[in-house]
């Protein structure tokens, strides 16, 4: 009966002992989480902040999140001791339990500005217009996607409302939206890749339209859009490049905007105070000559300001000591703030060190 006591300590350290050993596999679903919901946050402000400065003819900077290594460290030990007398002995027995623990997290991020030869060819190169299609064919609509990206549709040019390039735009480049948008909603129109010839390596991107199963609505709209693009009559399958007019009546040419020129084209969205303008700190943006109709076009974007923290934002910051913030309840801005974010995967060159590498050991 004596030795109780020592086989009682032997199977709790045994426990204990049991019950720190694989502490990695544990760790991965709150980092896994913590880290992404961390970097996804991050990222919307400080696309967020480098709009806002652009406004303001401030520097736009970003910053990569280049890597996340996170190192864990759990030791632990446990010290038995004792002494057993006999029956006969004063003292009686002795027994002695100890133990001690470290546990420590030494998490280590790299961060990368963008600069040089990266900045120009992730913000500076226009988006090729392959990708722009492709969004178009994953169901992003065009009427928010062209106003955006894309500058001009063979020789048809879109509103800029701030700076050198400032134009109120042609009423036939929205018809030509307006048109595309129905014909999409319809479903009667795709992408196709096609061999430019036998002897080329470069593929072409054709926009196809069906020719049977369509209403008689559709097909006037498809009338309609190859007398505003110049197109032949009966071209059901466009051909797309980059430029400012086509080469063919069977073709769109489509001049697409930069990563920083649509940055630009949202930073004159945002809501600044009056007094701002007056004091020459920005500069206002212009009136948006509207619709055929006179109606105003729609923002693609809303960003407001206030001297307090909103409390209903899906993201906001503070700069010059005001808070600017996207509405949490405002999905189309929502949705056009991350169809920017999209677009910045898009433009990334692919060599790696854009991308966020998580490290985490498990033993």
């Amino acid at each position: 009966m004596k030795l109780q006591p020592l086989y009682l300590a032997l199977v709790l350290s045994t426990l204990v002992i049991a019950s720190c050993t694989n502490i990695g596999p544990k760790t991965v679903p709150r980092d896994r989480f913590d880290y992404n919901t961390a970097i996804s946050n991050s990222w919307k402000e400080q696309t967020l902040l480098n709009i806002v400065k652009i406004r303001y003819a401030d520097m736009p900077l970003f910053i990569n999140v280049g890597s996340i290594v996170s190192g864990y460290t759990l030791e632990g030990s446990v010290q038995l001791g004792g002494s057993f007398s006999s029956s006969d002995s004063v003292q009686g027995d002795i027994f002695n339990l100890g133990g001690s623990g470290k546990y420590t997290d030494r998490p280590t991020i790299t961060y990368t500005p963008i600069t040089g030869q990266q900045f120009n060819r992730s913000f500076m190169t226009p988006i090729p217009p392959r990708a722009i299609l492709f969004l178009l064919q994953t169901g992003w609509p065009v009427d928010m996607i062209f106003p955006l990206t894309v500058d001009a549709i063979n020789g048809l040019r879109a509103e800029v409302a701030m700076g050198i390039q400032q134009r109120s735009g042609d009423a036939k480049y929205y018809r030509v939206v307006d048109t595309l948008r129905k014909i999409q909603v319809s479903g009667a129109v795709g992408m196709q890749i096609k061999k430019a010839d036998e002897n080329s390596k470069r593929d072409d991107i054709v926009m196809f339209i069906q020719r049977d199963s369509i209403s008689p609505e559709i097909r006037d709209e498809m009338v309609e859009l190859r007398k505003l693009l110049g197109l032949k009559s009966e071209a059901w399958e466009i051909s797309m490049r980059y430029g400012l007019l086509p080469r063919s009546d069977t073709e769109m040419a489509m001049l697409t905007r930069s990563m920083l020129q649509i940055m630009i084209t949202l930073a004159q969205q945002v809501d600044v105070p009056a007094e701002h303008v007056a004091e020459g700190r920005t500069i206002a943006a212009a009136a948006s000559s509207g619709h055929e109709n006179g109606e105003p076009r729609a923002r693609v974007i809303g960003i407001h300001h206030g001297t307090e923290r909103p409390r209903d934002a899906f993201t906001a910051v503070k700069y010059r000591d005001l808070w600017f913030w996207i509405d949490d309840r405002d999905f189309k801005s929502k949705r056009t703030f991350a169809f920017l974010m999209i677009l910045f995967s898009v433009m990334e060159t692919g060599s790696g060190e854009g991308a966020p590498v998580i490290t985490i050991p498990t033993n």
